[in-house]
């Protein structure tokens, strides 16, 4: 029977230009290059061994594949990932880690002897093209070349390396005290070879480089560990030479398993982005900002009316979604995928995402930019002549469009936001015409949108159904959160929608019922809906259930800290593409929410907490129109 690792297996190192998966049992499955959504040349994390892998661990351990190491961390504050294997004849530590520059990407592998002697054994079995192509492997005075197409790998090696049926394999034995080191370069294969690099050297720059960025974290609350290791995890997904982000640097790890749920996340989705932008700000961070507003100006181009809601990481339009039907998918998940569809999906809340970003990017003093302005600006014309269009919502439905209540809540957010920018100075638009908009959503979402029998706004116009996703209504000032709709929708979630744990599914799709994306089965409860619910229940004032959970959440991280998209609480397993942004700028959100709420007292609570007075729902807007988003 063959064995499949559990997703939680794997830990993560990058450059910011790509990222590696590496297995606990020290096989490197999933290597995309030269870029995130290049081709794989390891693609065993969604296929089998004869996809593409490269292993690195003693010999006793090799011979079976489940064999794992004894321990494992990340060093420091860093990408630097440190694995130490103990054997009946001694103790190997091996370090794993991709020097970020502007050269080819590169996976460096430092093998040092800790005690005694151990054999180990290199096998590593190149193939590009997501497992397809078998390259042409040769040597090149003492290196190691595998060419196809227009990709070379070169590996440098301290070992003697053979090469039998399309595998390079290196067997030699260390003792304590020695080293001996793997330098695997991506060129393109027209071009000359890429120039050796001293591991070691590599290895000390690329520490100082992680230190010196995380040291930059102003959060200091007592999560501090946990915030740290998820801002890492979100730098690793910026691709530095442009700015923008990926979702997940994985493609096809099942939301549910054995199911067709299995979706590309290696582009930039401008809701996730922008939400991540706001977690690094709210940290500290005001570069990553900058470099994503610049990528954001770039892939929107001239005319807002074409917007895309994501786009490739340097902001290429076409990403056209096709299956590997060569690949056998996770835990025979398929199809596996590559590209995605929903590119050309409408999805009105990302310009609440967008425009939160960009107000706190200028509320924390990132330059103003012109540009930026101007972009805003005709994105807000757009949205004003498009919210009260149905739309495929954040779940990204492959149906017939709706109008989801969380859609127009965050077009209502993204209005308010401009209105709160062009107060303060940094926009030119007409303010009449935005207070009637943010006025004429909040009216029709309060009249459409809510259930007086059940006292719960519903996920979508006349539907009976709820969605994680208001709860958000509170979070976004919407409405406060001692307003009775808003009470009697958070019971409804959690009555509804979470599990005895009180994790939070996205809507209903167990007991045979098909979910508002068309799935029917059983998926994991989603770790962002989980979060949200901890910023409901703090800003609500039950701080004590709010943090509970929050400890529940951190306690579901793998052994190096890393989240997928879900975990299934049925079996105790994460589920979905991993490491997921979505998932660690929740965890960020949420430990600098409730520090500041545990911190402070109510009337400095981001969203206040007020008696209600007879109101209209204009007038709550217009009371709540400087309540930030958290």
């Amino acid at each position: 029977m063959k064995h499949f690792p559990l997703i939680e297996q794997y830990g993560l190192i990058g450059d910011m230009r790509t990222a590696a998966h590496v297995r606990d049992n020290g096989s490197i499955d999933w290597l995309c290059l030269p870029r995130f959504d290049s081709g794989a040349f390891f693609a065993r994390l969604v296929g089998e061994k004869k996809h593409g892998s490269w292993r690195l661990a003693p010999v006793s351990a090799s011979e079976r594949d489940t064999n794992t190491a004894a321990q494992r961390r990340y060093v420091g504050d860093s990408a630097v990932l440190e694995s130490v294997w103990e054997t009946p004849t001694g103790a190997v530590r091996v370090t794993d880690f991709m020097p970020p520059g502007d050269g080819g990407p590169r996976v460096v592998r430092i093998v040092e002897g800790v005690a005694g002697q151990v054999q180990m054994v290199s096998t590593m079995r190149p193939r590009p093209g997501y497992g397809r192509v078998t390259p042409w492997i040769h040597r090149v005075g003492e290196r190691v070349v595998a060419e196809a197409g227009a990709d070379a790998l070169w590996l440098d090696a301290g070992a003697e390396q053979t090469v039998r049926d399309g595998v390079i394999v290196s067997s030699f034995p260390v003792a304590a005290g020695q080293s001996v080191a793997f330098v695997l370069s991506w060129a393109s294969s027209h071009r000359r070879p890429p120039e050796r690099i001293e591991p070691q050297s590599a290895l000390t720059a690329t520490l100082g480089s992680w230190e010196e960025w995380a040291g930059q974290c102003t959060y200091d609350g007592p999560h501090r560990d946990a915030v740290v290791r998820s801002l890492i995890t979100l730098k690793q997904l910026v691709y530095a030479p442009s700015g923008g982000m990926v979702a997940a640097p994985s493609s096809s790890l099942p939301e549910a398993i054995g199911l067709t749920m299995n979706y590309d996340y290696r582009y930039g989705w401008l809701r996730d982005s922008a939400t991540v932008v706001a977690a690094l700000l709210e940290a500290g961070y005001q570069e990553e900002a900058e470099g994503w507003r610049r990528w954001l100006l770039r892939s929107v181009a001239g005319d807002p009316e074409q917007l895309q809601i994501l786009y490739s990481v340097t902001g290429e339009r076409e990403v056209p979604e096709r299956v590997l039907d060569w690949l056998p998918g996770y835990e025979g998940s398929v199809p596996v995928r590559v590209g995605n569809a929903a590119a050309k999906q409408l999805q009105l809340d990302v310009y609440g995402d967008v425009f939160e970003a960009l107000y706190l990017a200028h509320q924390s003093g990132v330059p103003h930019c012109k540009d930026t302005a101007v972009l805003h600006q005709q994105l807000v014309q757009h949205l004003i002549k498009n919210w009260q269009e149905p739309d495929e919502g954040i779940w990204e439905i492959r149906g017939q469009r709706r109008h989801f209540v969380h859609s127009k809540v965050m077009a209502w957010a993204a209005v308010n936001r401009t209105i709160r920018l062009a107060e303060a100075g940094a926009l030119d638009v007409d303010l009449f015409e935005l207070v009637e908009v943010r006025e004429a959503i909040h009216r029709e979402v309060c009249l459409e949108g809510f259930d007086p029998v059940r006292n719960t706004f519903t996920q979508s116009y006349g539907s009976q159904e709820l969605d994680a996703a208001l709860l958000l209504i509170p979070l976004t000032g919407f409405l406060p959160p001692d307003d009775p709709r808003v009470i009697g929708t958070v019971a409804a979630v959690q009555r509804e929608l979470t599990s005895p744990e009180g994790f939070v599914y996205r809507y209903v799709t167990a007991d045979g019922r098909t979910g508002v994306s068309g799935f029917a089965g059983h998926e994991g409860a989603f770790l962002l809906c989980s979060f949200w619910l901890v910023d409901t229940l703090a800003v609500s004032g039950r701080l004590e259930e709010a943090h509970s959970l929050f400890e529940r959440l951190l306690a579901l991280r793998n052994d190096l800290g890393l989240l997928a998209e879900e975990y299934d609480p049925k079996v105790g397993r994460q589920l979905g593409n991993f490491p997921q942004a979505f998932s660690h700028k929740a965890l960020v959100r949420s430990a600098v929410l409730l520090h500041r709420l545990s911190a402070s007292t109510a009337p400095n609570l981001p969203v206040p907490v007020m008696p209600r007075p007879a109101s209209s729902p204009e007038q709550d807007a217009r009371s709540l129109a400087a309540a930030p988003l958290v």
